[in-house]
């Protein structure tokens, strides 16, 4: 019979991605007592950490509220979703373009100050002149990432008639067969920012990325370009960002991340992180949040961890499945099988990944493990996390 799991949810889940659960999953208010924390934005970072806690799923792509390094020490394998909500944000992205080229927000605010003008529709025809914009038609787009969002997004431009530019020297086989035709992909990064009217930002944050568009990057791009950013903020050094916005460098920033910095700048507009805000991509991340978790509890396979290597070794069908979460160190996987074959264990099958400094191992035998032996094993050095996970 499958192991009863606990999940607490941190966050309001939606409903649709709750009824994924198998019959061995049950929600807890307790988060001491949860194998899987299932959360949106609930900040995580100065969150003790239960020992009973085997996974967390973020329902959404960024995990900057989770505290990734102390789960990768405690063994706890942290999912997101990527692509989930990729339409959501493309959609927004293409709506940002056509509100900095159509003074629309201008324009909608101006009518409404003057309703109480009993000439109303003689004072809008002199008036709308104030408004006038420019077609997206036949403009530069440049597209700076081409992944789940960013490949939508150059494809959406190039619906609209734009000519599209898109960079991503590390994009995947499947993201480059979905793009348009049209799509002119360039791995040199000047290309995009030398030539293009728009610019979209696409690429997650971390530490090669940060202020990636920077003085020397803004200084480089069309005088007069329209900046978007629909990724992370930090992407962007927003100091230089604004003396590029006052000197007209930068036409336009559009950005779904409001702090303090931008909201003094000109020239932008500022959406309240409205990205993944619909009811579709809400349930979306839901449903991929928890099937992935609960693959992993069930079976120990690994998908779109952000954390640990992806690994599968199919549904957990043998007697049991050992799943041994290490240190990518030598020895570690001559020394379990040196200790399965000590305790008389034979090994049915086995596969193993890595990533980076930490790696994965997964073992189906066709007998019991005994809980003596999954301690012993865990009690190794460079050994982060022992699962047994009977059939």
């Amino acid at each position: 019979m499958m192991k009863q799991r606990h999940v607490a949810l941190l966050n309001d889940i939606s409903p649709r991605g709750l009824t994924c659960f198998g019959d061995n999953f049950s929600i807890t208010q307790d988060t001491e007592d949860a194998d899987l924390w299932l959360v949106r934005s609930a900040d995580l970072l100065d969150k003790s950490l239960p020992e009973r806690l085997r996974a967390i799923a973020r329902a959404g792509a960024g995990v900057n509220n989770i505290p990734l390094a102390r789960c990768t020490q405690q063994g706890i394998v942290a999912f997101n979703t990527p692509g989930a909500n990729a339409n959501a944000v493309s959609e927004l992205v293409v709506a940002g373009m056509l509100l900095s080229a159509r003074d629309i927000v201008g324009g909608v605010n101006w009518v409404r100050a003057q309703a109480a003008d009993d000439a109303l529709p003689d004072v809008v025809e002199k008036g709308k002149k104030a408004f006038t914009g420019s077609e997206l038609r036949g403009k530069r787009m440049g597209v700076i990432g081409l992944g789940a969002i960013g490949h939508l997004v150059a494809n959406a431009a190039a619906a609209l008639g734009m000519e599209v530019y898109g960079y991503d020297p590390a994009i995947s086989i499947e993201n480059a067969l979905k793009l348009a035709l049209t799509v002119h992909h360039t791995a040199q990064l000047g290309d995009v920012l030398a030539h293009c009217d728009y610019i979209s930002i696409h690429v997650p944050l971390n530490d090669k990325t940060r202020g990636m568009i920077g003085k020397v990057q803004l200084e480089r791009m069309r005088p007069g370009v329209v900046l978007l950013n629909f990724a992370r903020d930090q992407l962007v050094d927003e100091a230089a960002l604004g003396e590029a916005l006052a000197s007209g460098q930068v036409r336009r920033y559009v950005t779904d991340f409001a702090n303090r910095r931008v909201m003094d700048m000109s020239n932008t507009l500022v959406f309240p992180h409205l990205g993944a805000a619909t009811e579709e991509s809400e349930e979306n991340c839901a449903v991929m949040a928890v099937r992935e978790a609960q693959d992993y509890l069930n079976n120990g396979n690994i998908v779109n961890a952000v954390n640990f290597p992806a690994i599968n070794l199919g549904p957990a069908t043998h007697a049991t499945r050992v799943v041994v979460l290490h240190r990518n160190v030598p020895g570690i996987l001559s020394g379990a099988t040196t200790l399965f074959a000590q305790a008389g264990i034979n090994i049915e099958q086995m596969v193993s990944a890595s990533r980076d400094n930490v790696a994965c191992a997964l073992f189906d035998t066709s007998v019991a493990v005994p809980r003596a032996f999954a301690m012993q094993l865990s009690t190794r050095p460079d050994i982060l996390k022992v699962r047994v996970i009977q059939a």
